[in-house]
C-alpha cells in the first residue's frame, strides 16, 4: 500500500518536475542550475528578479554535477546575508544534495526555492549500513544496496539532511547475518 504522498517527507518536487517562479521577495539572489535541463530555468528567474528589481544582485552558477553545485553553493553560502535567497534546478537527487547543505547551514525553508527536472534518479542511504546508493528506482521499489548488498526498499521518507531517501530491509522475516557489510 502506499501513503497519500502529502503525508509523508517526501516533496512534491522529488516526485514530478515543478518550475515555480523565482523568490522575488529577496534583496539578493544565488541561482543553482544543475545540468542542460536547468539552463531554461534559471534564464527565467534572472528575468523575472530582473524585472522586479533591476540591478539586483543575481549570483547564478551553471554547472554539470552535484560537487560543482555543492561547491558554489559554499561561496555562496560564505557571503549570504539577510535577505538572501536561494533558487535551485535541477534533478531532484542533486536538489536534495543542496537543500540539505543550506539546511545545515541555517538556510530557512521560505529562503529556498527548487525546481526540478527529473525524478527517476534518487540516492537511497541504507537503515543497516548508512551507504548511500544512487539508482533509477520508484518509491516502494527494492534495490541491492552498493554498501551491504542487502535489499533494500525505497521508502516513502526523505531525510532532509541528509538529502537522501530511507531505505530499509526488503526482508525483515529473514535479516542477513550481523557480520554482512
Amino acid at each position: 500500500m502506499r501513503p497519500a504522498l502529502e503525508l509523508t517527507s517526501v516533496p512534491t518536487w522529488a516526485t514530478g518536475a515543478v518550475r515555480p517562479d523565482a523568490d522575488l521577495s529577496g534583496r539578493y539572489w544565488s541561482v543553482v542550475a544543475v545540468g542542460a535541463e536547468a539552463e531554461d530555468i534559471a534564464v527565467v528567474w534572472t528575468a523575472q528578479i530582473a524585472a522586479h528589481a533591476p540591478g539586483a544582485d543575481v549570483r547564478v552558477h551553471r554547472v554539470t554535477d552535484d560537487d560543482a553545485a555543492l561547491a558554489a553553493l559554499a561561496a555562496d553560502l560564505a557571503d549570504a546575508v539577510v535577505g538572501w535567497r536561494l533558487m535551485i534546478a535541477g534533478p531532484a537527487h542533486a536538489c536534495l544534495h543542496l537543500l540539505a547543505r543550506a539546511l545545515r547551514h541555517g538556510v530557512d525553508d521560505d529562503e529556498i526555492i527548487i525546481a526540478s527536472t527529473a525524478v527517476a534518479t534518487r540516492d537511497v542511504r541504507c537503515a543497516r549500513c548508512s551507504t548511500v546508493t544512487r539508482a533509477e528506482v520508484e518509491l516502494g521499489d527494492a534495490l541491492p544496496c552498493a554498501g551491504c548488498g542487502c535489499n533494500i526498499i525505497v521508502h516513502h521518507h526523505v531525510s532532509r539532511y541528509l538529502g537522501a531517501h530511507l531505505g530499509y530491509l526488503a526482508d525483515l522475516a529473514h535479516p542477513p547475518p550481523p557480520d554482512v557489510r
